[in-house]
C-alpha cells in the first residue's frame, strides 16, 4: 500500500506510466487509426467552429452543429455526383499521359527534365511517389472501406460536437474517486494533445487550402489539363510540412513538359517558388507562430521515421505529434 501511495504523489513518474499505457491503447487500434483520426480531425473542426459561433451567440450546439453538418453532407452528394466521376476520368487520362511520356525518351533530350527525373530517382521520390498514388488509389477504388471510414468518423464526430457540453460534465465525474489520479493524468495528456496536435494540423490544413486555390489559380492560368485532379494531389502533398512542395514538383514538372513545353514548367516553377515563399515567410509565423519552428533537418528526419511507423499518415501528423512531445518533455512549452 505504501509503494502505491508514493506512486500516486510521483507525479512525474505516474504520468510516464500513464502516457506509455496511452500509447500501448493506441496501438492496439492501429487497424482503425485512419477511423480514429479522422474522427478527431472533423470532432475539433466542428468544436471549434461551435465555440467561435458560441463567443458572438448564446445558442445551444446542436442548433449549430446540424445545419452545418446538412450543408456538408449536400455538398458531398453534389460533389460525388456531378463532378467525381469527371475528376477520376481526367485522372486516368492524365495518369496515362504521364507514364506514357516517362517510358520514352522525349525527356532525355532536355537537360532540364532530365534533371528533375534524376533528382526524383536519387531522392527516391518517385518511387515513394508511386507508392503514395498506388495506395491513394487503392483506397479510393475500395468505396466501401472509404466510405463506411468516413461516415463513421462523421457520425461520431457529430454526436460528440452537439453533446459537447454534457460529455464534459460527464468526464468531470471521472476526476473523483480512488483512481481520481489517473483520469486527471490523462485529461492532463489530452488537453496538451488538443493545444498541439489539434492545433497544428488545422494550421497545417489552413496551408494546404490556401496553397491549393494559389496553385490551382496559376495552374488555370497556364492553361494546364485537369485542374482538378491536380488540385487534389496538390492539396493532399500540401499537407507534408517541407518534403510536400519537393515531391509535388516533380510530377507538376512532368506535366507541364508533357503538355506546353519549357516554358510552362519554368512559370510553374517559379509559381512554386514564390507560394513556398508565402508560405514560409508569412503563412507558417501566422498561423503555426513557435508550435513547430522546427529546423529543416529536423523536420525531414521526423517525416522519414513517421511514415515508418505510421505508413502515410506519419507524413501528416508526424510533426504535430512531434511538437506534442516536445511540449510534454517541456523542451518547448506550446502557446494555444
Amino acid at each position: 500500500m505504501n509503494i502505491y501511495r508514493n506512486f500516486v504523489k510521483n507525479v512525474s513518474l505516474r504520468r510516464v506510466v500513464v502516457l506509455a499505457f496511452c500509447i500501448f491503447v493506441i496501438w492496439l487500434l492501429r487497424s482503425i487509426m485512419s477511423t480514429v483520426l479522422l474522427t478527431f480531425v472533423f470532432t475539433f473542426l466542428s468544436i471549434s467552429f461551435i465555440r467561435w459561433v458560441q463567443r458572438r451567440i448564446k445558442i445551444n450546439p446542436i442548433w449549430i452543429i446540424t445545419p452545418l453538418y446538412i450543408v456538408i453532407i449536400a455538398l458531398l452528394y453534389l460533389f460525388a455526383t456531378h463532378y467525381i466521376p469527371g475528376i477520376i476520368g481526367s485522372s486516368m487520362q492524365l495518369f496515362k499521359k504521364v507514364v506514357h511520356f516517362y517510358n520514352s525518351n522525349q525527356g532525355s533530350r532536355n537537360p532540364f527534365i532530365s534533371f528533375v527525373v534524376e533528382i526524383s530517382q536519387s531522392m527516391q521520390l518517385t518511387s515513394q511517389l508511386k507508392t503514395g498514388i498506388g495506395e491513394v488509389f487503392k483506397y479510393i477504388t475500395s468505396v466501401g472501406a472509404m466510405g463506411v471510414t468516413i461516415f463513421v468518423s462523421f457520425l461520431l464526430s457529430y454526436f460528440y460536437s452537439f453533446e459537447v457540453d454534457r460529455l464534459n460534465e460527464f468526464g468531470r465525474l471521472f476526476m473523483q474517486g480512488r483512481v481520481s489520479w489517473f483520469f486527471q493524468d490523462i485529461r492532463y495528456f489530452a488537453k496538451k494533445f488538443v493545444n498541439t496536435f489539434g492545433v497544428v494540423l488545422e494550421a497545417q490544413v489552413i496551408i494546404a487550402i490556401i496553397n491549393t486555390i494559389l496553385t490551382s489559380i496559376v495552374l488555370m492560368l497556364l492553361k494546364m489539363p485537369s485542374v482538378p485532379s491536380l488540385a487534389i494531389m496538390i492539396f493532399i502533398l500540401s499537407m507534408i510540412p517541407v518534403a510536400g512542395v519537393i515531391i509535388s514538383l516533380v510530377p507538376l514538372s512532368i506535366i507541364a513538359y508533357t503538355v506546353s513545353g519549357l516554358q510552362t514548367m519554368l512559370y510553374i516553377w517559379l509559381a512554386i517558388a514564390l507560394i513556398h515563399a508565402l508560405e514560409t515567410y508569412v503563412l507558417n509565423p501566422k498561423l503555426m507562430s513557435s508550435r513547430t519552428h522546427l529546423p529543416i533537418f529536423v523536420t525531414f528526419v521526423v517525416l522519414l521515421v513517421s511514415e515508418r511507423l505510421f505508413g502515410s499518415w506519419g507524413l501528416i501528423v508526424g510533426i504535430p505529434i512531434f511538437t506534442f512531445f516536445l511540449d510534454v518533455l517541456e523542451i518547448r512549452a506550446i502557446k494555444s
